[in-house]
């Protein structure tokens, strides 16, 4: 590590932004140093003569040495090595420094790439020309809280590696690189293989690799695939020197891939890839708090899994290094880096995006789409296609931590009973448990838990429990089955010694579960076993598991080595990579904890989701906190331990459009805010957009005030009791979506611009979403409004509930929103189906189907539904299911059972009502047989008491 002088604030710049304000005036030649900003010694001017015998000497003495090495090689025999040409001559100076060339002047600002990216470190001119690097004052003043120009950045022809040979497989190309010159960071890899691999028409795979030692890779399921593309839609090309990689999408000649614009670097503890991006609409790179858009004006994304509540430019609990980005003509593609070492991701407004990790391999994915939704289902081809979940995980969850009691639980769920607001599944935090121990319930407060979960599921309710990974080892032996049977097993993390690393979580010391370990998920199964004979729990909410720790790293720290202090860190919260979590020495089954921290949430839930469907043998319902790439499959998630403010509010649209995109639709923040007591205005306006999460729960926490919408005022709970009543008649709905992302990779919640991706002013819009295609949800956000303004893309829409019709070229259009209502929105040429709603869905899915059709201008419209048992694992798979898929054309809706099933049996059509018909009808058939209808001046046409068996076809038809 370099060795750093203090110097006084004066005389100090530091690394990727200018932290103070340069003079206005500042010039630029190196040659002339704005006296007021001192950097270095500066060396007396020579003259014009004296500079030019320097000169001229200097050119004869290199030339002298070019010819005698000349002379030398053409003697020496043949090295049997491979051949690393000479390192390439450095300019210096008359004074022995580097000379910085004339083209660092003529690097746009928004082309510079950060030469010294570290973290707080003082950087002066001085060691950023030590690693022969422009340095050059940005005029450009810094943005309190992010990076900023850099001042020292890669001159054009900064040393990189060297393409030397290439050939074709029979999947793509293999290529040899090697690098001539040495970086400034240790143990550089010199020899490299790029392995270019066609392995879809849409669908690019890239690994650089260390040919002669095996590195660390991702241990999470991929595809092999065996048959190279037959028709790609890009293609790839190649530059030599410094090697370069170029990706282009065929169609339009867009360049979505081009790393020659700044080195590449691959030392063991550093690799650096950076590449131009085609637009600067970037979406995904989770988990951050942050517009779903993100900023590319020097914005630094950190990745390493951490225990902290949601804030800006922070690095927060999961790690998803994947992005989607739009192209200029509204096509979009994918980009994700399989690797889950600590890494920064630093967008910058040229616009380009460097990636920075400290181990591993470069390994990623180019997703060709060519549209967003494409894109999402490409990636989920990858890395894997969310659970169908159970359906009660669709209803509304009551959790808060801090009800002290069973007899408190049990008497919110009776309130919310005798207010006949709906509820699906009652939830506790830690204060259930016996002194915070896993696998246990205090016998005392909690005495009456397993009576309690009996009733929950007597009125067709559920029961939910928090576990957290720190098991405590400070029980007296023989006293706590999992510390002491974990032991006997060795199913724990280790520290660097090879002795069981012990840190601090609630219950007071403890030892983590080492889930890379396949006995750990055997021994994780048999707790949630024995504990389930106790208290029958119908899901798992694991916590905690970045993992977090009380400690930074063990009771007895960690040790001084490359792993707890490697030669780059990146901008993670608490400044080293064991700040709140274990050490990062740790030994774990598969590799060290250096390697696969942030994999922790994932493992984690592979065994708790593998374990309930052993248990329940159904499908499991798992919510996880610490997340990763390919989590879907196995579990939902929640944003975390927000605030009961407005900002928490609005900023939870954008984390669950962002986590939509990233394979998790089943996602939701807390509702009314988790820290601090929230007001009743903004839980009413909470509950409206909450009743719109996919995963919709109110969660608390301890000492605040109560916040189930039974401890409001009557107008309140009304108001709540309306909006969870309308998610709950939109089930079938939204049960359908998540079948259509279960076995298409599609989105529950959908951003704007994935439905109308040439219409460039919804790229950035984030206080709305859609639903699937179709149902455009416009929210409360600000305090003391009735009035909400939206954005309509161009088209026909109409309202939800009444069926009037709104025609907009694409604009901002400011709606009624009085307190007991939040605006829905049915874009033209769908059908919805929906149920009448009831307190829990186990009683509302035997209810009969109301079916809402928004005609097009031509009339047109189509729509689906998914039906099933709701529980049964496997169901699609299986073909245990019914598909109905309806459409309208001509004045005539036809249902036509796609897939039978004998659930469908039980469902019948009550009502269909269809938006814009202009003119009324004379006469309408059902099945040919003349049925009643109304008809409304806003040309809303209703048929009522239809009784039509969901199990079979119909048609309707009006004249």
């Amino acid at each position: 590590m370099v060795s750093y002088k203090r110097l006084t604030p004066e005389e100090v710049n530091f690394a990727g932004a200018a932290l103070l304000d340069p003079d206005e005036t500042t010039d630029t030649d190196l040659k002339e140093v704005n006296p007021e900003l001192p950097l270095l010694p500066q060396s007396r001017r020579c003259s014009i003569t004296v500079a030019l015998l320097t000169l001229g000497g200097l050119i004869v003495v290199l030339f002298g040495i070019w010819l005698l090495g000349t002379i030398f090689w053409l003697h020496t025999p043949p090295s049997t090595k491979p051949h690393r040409p000479p390192p390439p001559a450095v300019a210096k100076s008359p004074n022995g420094t580097w000379l910085q060339p004339e083209s660092c002047s003529q690097i746009p600002e928004a082309w510079r790439f950060d030469c010294y990216p570290e973290r707080g470190v003082v950087v002066t001119e001085e060691m950023c020309h030590a690693r022969n690097c422009c340095f050059i004052q940005s005029s450009q003043t810094k943005t309190s809280g992010r990076n900023g120009v850099p001042w020292c950045f890669y001159t054009p022809d900064y040393p990189s590696y060297e393409l030397v040979s290439i050939t074709d497989t029979e999947m793509g190309k293999v290529g040899k690189l090697l690098r001539n010159k040495k970086t400034y960071y240790p143990k550089d890899i010199d020899a490299l293989q790029v392995e270019v691999l066609y392995e879809e028409d849409n669908r690019l795979r890239v690994k650089i690799t260390d040919p002669a030692e095996k590195r660390y890779e991702v241990p999470i399921d991929v595809p092999v695939v065996q048959k190279k593309a037959s028709n790609p839609s890009y293609t790839v090309d190649f530059i030599k020197e410094p090697f370069g990689l170029i990706v282009k999408r065929t169609q339009t000649g867009t360049v979505l891939l081009n790393t020659s614009i700044a080195p590449l670097f691959y030392a063991d503890q550093f690799l650096q890839m950076s590449t131009s991006l085609p637009s600067r609409f970037i979406y995904g790179l989770g988990e951050h708090r942050s517009n779903f858009l993100h900023d590319v004006q020097w914005n630094t994304l950190t990745m390493w899994a951490r225990d902290v509540p949601p804030m800006e430019l922070t690095n927060l609990y999961g790690v998803h290094p994947f992005y989607l980005s739009m192209e200029s003509d509204g096509m979009a593609y994918g980009f994700f880096m399989l690797n889950s070492n600590a890494m920064d991701v630093a967008l910058q407004p040229a616009p380009a995006i460097t990636w920075r990790m400290i181990g591993g391999i470069l390994d990623f994915y180019i997703f060709l789409g060519p549209d967003p939704s494409s894109v999402i289902a490409q990636y989920l081809d990858v890395v894997g296609k969310p659970a169908m979940p159970i359906f009660w995980a669709l209803g509304y969850h009551l959790c808060r931590w801090g009800y002290k009691s069973s007899d408190k639980t049990w008497n919110v769920v009776k309130e919310m009973r005798n207010n006949g607001i709906p509820q699906d599944v009652q939830w506790n935090d830690i204060d259930y448990m016996d002194h915070a121990l896993d696998f246990t319930y205090d016998t005392v407060n909690f005495s009456g838990l397993p009576e309690l979960v009996k009733d929950l599921h007597r009125h067709d309710q559920h029961y939910v429990m928090i576990l957290d990974p720190g098991i405590s080892n400070s029980q007296l032996p023989g006293s706590y089955w999992p510390f002491d049977e974990g032991m006997k097993r060795g199913i724990f993390i280790n520290d660097s010694n090879g002795d069981v690393l012990i840190g601090k979580v609630w219950p007071g010391l403890t030892a983590f579960p080492d889930f890379s370990n396949p006995d750990t998920h055997e021994w994780w199964y048999q707790n949630l076993k024995r504990f389930h004979e106790k208290v029958p729990f119908d899901g798992v909410w694991i916590d905690m598991n970045e993992p977090s720790n009380f400690f930074d790293g063990s009771l007895n720290g960690c040790p001084d080595n490359e792993l707890e202090n490697p030669p780059y860190t990146p901008g993670i919260l608490g400044g080293t990579l064991k700040a709140k979590t274990v050490c990062a020495s740790a030994r774990q089954k598969i590799s060290t904890h250096y390697n696969i921290h942030s994999l922790y949430g994932l493992m984690e839930a592979k065994a708790t989701e593998s374990a309930l469907r052993k248990i329940t043998d159904k499908r499991p319902f798992v919510i996880s906190r610490s997340t990763f790439p390919s989590q879907g499959k196995y579990s939902g998630h929640w944003l975390g331990d927000n605030r009961s403010q407005w900002k928490d509010l609005a900023t939870s649209i954008p984390g669950m459009l962002t986590f939509n995109i990233l394979g998790i639709p089943l996602i939701g923040a807390d509702i009314c805010g988790f820290g601090g007591s929230t007001t009743e205005e903004l839980c009413v306006r909470w509950t409206q957009l909450g009743a719109f999460y996919p995963f919709s729960r109110n969660h608390n926490s301890i000492d605040e005030q109560d916040q189930e919408p039974t401890a409001f005022s009557p107008a309140a709970r009304t108001a709540m009791k309306e909006a969870i009543l309308l998610r709950y008649s939109l089930f079938p709905h939204l049960y359908t979506l998540f079948h259509h992302a279960h076995i298409s990779g599609r989105t529950v919640a959908t951003p704007l611009l994935f439905q109308f991706p040439n219409d460039e002013k919804t790229y950035g819009i984030d206080k709305q979403f859609l639903w699937g295609k179709s149902l455009l949800v416009t929210p409360v956000l600000e305090e003391g409004r009735d009035y909400v303004v939206g954005y309509f893309p161009e088209g026909l829409w109409y309202d939800f509930h009444t069926g009037d019709s709104l025609v907009s070229s694409g604009e901002e259009i400011s709606l009624q929103a009085p307190k007991d209502k939040i605006n829905l929105h049915l874009r033209e040429g769908s059908v919805i189906p929906t149920q009448r709603p009831n307190t829990t869905l186990w009683v509302s899915s035997s209810q009969p189907l109301h079916l809402i059709v928004s005609l097009s201008e031509d009339g047109l419209a189509k729509g689906d539904l998914f039906w099933d048992d709701g529980e049964t694992l496997d169901t699609y798979e299986k073909d245990q299911y019914a598909y109905i898929y309806f459409t309208v054309q001509q004045n005539t809706m036809t249902s036509e059972v796609l897939h039978n099933h004998e659930e469908a049996t039980y469902i019948t059509v009550e009502t269909v009502s269809f938006y814009g018909v202009k003119t009324e009808p004379e006469n309408i058939t059902v099945n040919s047989q003349e049925a009643a209808f109304t008809y409304h001046n806003n040309q809303v046409l209703t048929v009522r008491d239809l009784g039509l068996n969901l199990s079979h076809n119909f048609t309707i038809s009006w004249m």
